[in-house]
């Protein structure tokens, strides 16, 4: 099966359970905090795609990283991951399971992009500005490209806002080289 639809799988299973549970936001805090191990710590990615270690001893690792840190019932799922041998996939899943989460509470992940570090309220205008704009929350990152000279870029969804210099150069340059000079 393909890894994509596994981790939307397990992802959407565990979130309608939880949503039936009203433990959405106690569980969203637990999936970010396992999502983190598995961004921090290479051991525990190591430990996971081991096909040496035994599936119950991988099972016994993760109850003695995570109990008491989380809900049983992240515990509970972890071991079913692992007892399934999906254990591989723990990183895939907790990211589609964030997805969801963001989904249901309608926030919207949005890049902004400039050439220098853009001031705070000027941040927090373009922020307010999507949030009315898309009818959501908005939550903003913002990058750094100095090829852009001078302007911005706005990412969100599968959708792009290019108010860059260089791109405002380059379209200028594509329209001269059109023109039939006479």
């Amino acid at each position: 099966m393909d890894q994509s639809k596994i981790n939307i799988r397990y992802a959407k299973a565990f979130f309608n359970l939880a949503k039936e549970k009203g433990l959405t936001i106690e569980l969203r805090q637990d999936a970010q905090l396992i999502a983190n191990v598995c961004e921090t710590s290479s051991d525990f990615i190591l430990l996971l795609e081991s096909p040496v270690v035994k599936t119950s001893n991988k099972v016994r690792a993760i109850k003695s990283v995570f109990e008491g840190k989380v809900n049983p019932l992240m515990i509970n799922f972890l071991a079913l991951i692992t007892e399934n041998n999906r254990e591989k996939y723990i990183p895939g899943i907790f990211r589609n399971l964030e997805d969801l989460y963001r989904q249901e509470e309608g926030i919207k992940s949005v890049v902004l992009t400039s050439a220098k570090p853009m001031d705070e309220a000027m941040v927090s205008q373009i922020s307010k500005f999507l949030e009315r704009e898309l009818n959501a929350k908005v939550e903003l990152t913002q990058k750094v490209n100095e090829d852009l000279i001078g302007g911005y870029v706005v990412r969100f969804d599968d959708k792009q806002y290019d108010a860059s210099i260089a791109t405002q150069i380059r379209k200028i340059k594509e329209q001269l080289l059109q023109t039939d000079l006479k």
